[in-house]
């Protein structure tokens, strides 16, 4: 069996014979012109008799024009964001106080010029705090990954440069005007960048060949959720391993590209920017000999932790004599952080209930007249430490819809996969019109800031399982009780209904132990962007 031509062995126990490589394709598709009836098709996956698998052949052939094209662009499009944010913010308080009798540097446009000198050193500030270089070596990069970096720069920079001219007495600057321009280029710069990235992310250049190295379980886990995720920017070609695992059913057309020895042609092939190591059969000295020969080929490396279920992102990595150590958080959470928890759900919650009445009341009409029933759906559901209470939520069903739900079980697409814990319908007959546009935006949930101001819920946290779902969790997935349930968490900005049960309890469970008020405030950045993208909603 050659290269790019093995998956052992299909969901049907046959063996079945796989060839990816572009250039066969290509033949294929040439001997196939004059005799397919499927002209936009090539067949890359024979399966067993009376089944072929097929891809459109665009999606096949195309490939990223020139390697590191995504970090050349990306840098170059967040300088240019970066630029027009400071000046715009410049210009606009320069105008808001260009009335005032403010004593100015090297009048008439000494600021003007301090400024203009300035330019280089703020870029300069932006690469060393690492906002250049994140894009490419991180897939899930976000702005909002990036806040408190912002935040940080902006302030030392501005209020260090006011220091610095107050103590040399070589002129004065309004302090209302730099606490405008403060304000004003971090606003600026985070929105800059949020439609930076968002266009960036619809182009080609955007897009990374990437392979996994192992298609065991775990190799074939960071498969689907790669699929899940189109918005990461990474086209998986397919896996690396010489002994892979049957596969699972809903890696669609993916398959083995070569044994881990022919890596290096692979990436040439195929032209693979980033290998993603996930526990491939290799001993660990092979896997370290490739590792090192690939970074040679400047492609980025990415390795699944061992014990990659209990590491978060709040794990610390420090060193003894150079030997790397994972440090992770301890598990109970102190009173002064449940404190500071507390107060941010309050303060949030509140300005959110004012400032969305208005919608709240129009959304209430839209439900009384689109269908009879309340307006408000209760529910119980199991908070912290296990205490039980009613969530609230706008109905988006028929009045009966719990009498009905036997009666659509069969749809539930979980069941259907072979684990019924979750119950999840695509296409639910009992949704009314209204209640579809309120779940797909999650306009539904946002009765439950009544939940988070009665001290119910909170803003960020573990998904709010019902009883049937909370008895299926048990021994260490308990700690997920540990707080209180939130309107959005990590379930709600990466997989939503497309996660598997298993997979949102640890989740859950990663939340709870790794807590700190930085990830709550990055989990709420990321609620909106991934309720606008997200697919399957219901």
């Amino acid at each position: 069996m050659g290269r790019g031509e093995r998956w052992k062995k299909n969901e049907h126990d046959s063996v079945v014979w796989v060839d990816m490589r572009y250039d066969a394709a290509r033949r294929r598709h040439d001997a196939m012109d004059s005799v397919s009836t499927h002209e936009d098709t090539v067949e890359v996956f024979a399966q067993p008799v009376g089944t072929v698998a097929e891809l459109k052949r665009d999606e096949l052939l195309e490939q990223p024009a020139v390697r590191g094209r995504r970090g050349w662009v990306m840098r170059r499009l967040l300088l240019v964001a970066d630029l027009l944010a400071l000046v715009s913010a410049f210009a606009l308080s320069e105008l808001a106080f260009s009335g005032t009798e403010t004593v100015r540097i090297l009048e008439p446009f000494g600021g003007i010029i301090v400024f203009a000198v300035s330019l280089p050193l703020w870029v300069l500030a932006f690469k060393l705090y690492g906002l250049y270089d994140r894009d490419e070596r991180n897939a899930d990069h976000s702005t909002s990954d990036e806040a408190a970096h912002v935040f940080h720069l902006v302030t030392t920079a501005a209020w260090g440069c006011f220091l610095v001219l107050l103590l040399a007495d070589v002129g004065s600057l309004d302090a209302k005007e730099l606490a405008t321009f403060w304000a004003l280029t971090i606003v600026f710069v985070s929105c800059g960048r949020i439609l930076v990235r968002g266009h960036g992310r619809r182009q080609a250049w955007y897009r990374q060949n990437a392979v996994v190295l192992g298609a065991g379980e775990v190799g074939q886990l960071v498969g689907r959720k790669l699929l899940n995720h189109p918005e990461y920017g990474l086209h998986l070609v397919g896996f690396v391993d010489a002994a892979p695992k049957e596969r699972r059913p809903d890696l669609d057309d993916l398959t083995v590209l070569g044994a881990p020895d022919q890596l290096l042609e692979i990436i040439e092939e195929h032209g693979i920017e980033r290998v993603i190591v996930a526990f491939s059969n290799e001993t660990n000295e092979d896997v370290l000999d490739l590792l090192r020969s690939v970074e040679d080929q400047d492609v980025q490396v990415d390795i699944v932790p061992r014990l990659f279920e209990i590491i978060g992102p709040a794990m610390e990595i420090h060193a003894i004599e150079g030997l790397p150590i994972v440090s992770l958080p301890r598990l109970r959470l102190s009173r002064s952080s449940r404190l500071l928890k507390r107060t941010m759900d309050l303060g949030f919650t509140a300005a959110l209930l004012v400032l969305l009445a208005p919608l709240l009341a129009v959304i209430a009409v839209l439900i009384k007249l689109d269908s009879p029933g309340p307006v408000v759906f209760r529910q119980v559901r199991v908070g912290t430490g296990g205490r039980y209470f009613r969530i609230l939520k706008f109905r988006t069903m028929s009045a009966d819809a719990d009498s009905r739900k036997a009666s659509v079980a069969s749809l539930n697409k979980h069941a259907r996969a072979g684990d019924p814990r979750m119950f999840k319908i695509a296409d639910d007959p009992r949704v009314t019109r209204v209640g579809r546009f309120l779940r797909r935006y999650s306009l539904d949930e946002l009765p439950q800031l009544v939940n988070v101001l009665t001290g119910q819920m909170s803003l960020v946290g573990p998904r709010p399982l019902i009883l049937d779902e909370d008895a299926h969790v048990g021994d260490w997935a308990r700690r997920r009780l540990d707080l209180k349930p939130g309107m959005t968490g990590l379930w709600q900005v990466t997989g939503r209904s497309e996660m598997l049960f298993d997979e949102m309890v640890k989740l859950d469970y990663l939340y709870v132990t790794g807590w700190s008020l930085g990830g709550d405030l990055k989990l709420m950045a990321r609620t909106l962007p991934s309720i606008w993208r997200v697919r399957n909603s219901y």
